[in-house]
């Protein structure tokens, strides 16, 4: 099933594992030292029902404005020791990623209404061509990389829903049949 969204959401339990979601709104970009902070300081910004991407954008400066020109997803699983405490603490409602997430991330997707979607990697100027304008940059001494960046995002996607908030978790099936199969043959 496809689903398109406009953030900030209350609800995601009519999303479910396997399905493929596109976001209008805010996305809020945190790679791990941004995580890691979020641990020892709130960011400066409202973040409750809205979306994280994990994601180290590369930007130009132009005037006043940046211009985001690659904005591909990095490895999630990096994030995961951060993401539970993430999504209960600041309301976080999506995460997007690559790679997939461990079962602290589905515990947290079940337990507070939370998804995590997978944005195709390799992909990064296709993302980038979803930002219509960055809004906000906490945490620049972090580098380019690793600051949070807010993004104002049309038709963001496609992403397939890798962990729904019942805590399915499409690609630990997938791995786990995978195995199944192999020890068969």
């Amino acid at each position: 099933m496809e689903h398109r969204l406009k953030l900030p959401v209350d609800d995601v339990s009519f999303i479910h594992a396997g399905d493929i979601i596109y976001i209008d709104g805010l996305v809020f970009t945190a790679r791990d030292l941004a995580h890691k902070r979020m641990m020892e300081e709130e960011p400066p910004f409202n973040m409750k029902g809205n979306a994280i991407y994990h994601c180290g954008p590369i930007a130009r400066k132009e005037g006043e404005r940046w211009k985001i020109i690659a904005a591909g997803p990095t490895t999630s699983r990096r994030m995961e020791p951060y993401e539970h405490e993430v999504i209960k603490r600041y309301g976080v409602k999506i995460i997007i990623g690559k790679g997939g997430m461990g079962e602290n991330t589905a515990r947290a997707c079940k337990e507070h209404g939370a998804i995590y979607a997978v944005f195709t990697g390799g992909a990064a100027v296709l993302a980038a061509s979803k930002i219509k304008r960055v809004v906000d940059i906490a945490w620049q001494e972090l580098g380019m990389a690793d600051a949070m960046w807010v993004f104002e995002v049309e038709n963001f996607g496609p992403m397939v829903v890798s962990i729904d908030s019942m805590g399915n978790n499409l690609m630990e099936d997938i791995r786990k049949k995978a195995i199944e199969r192999v020890e068969r043959e």
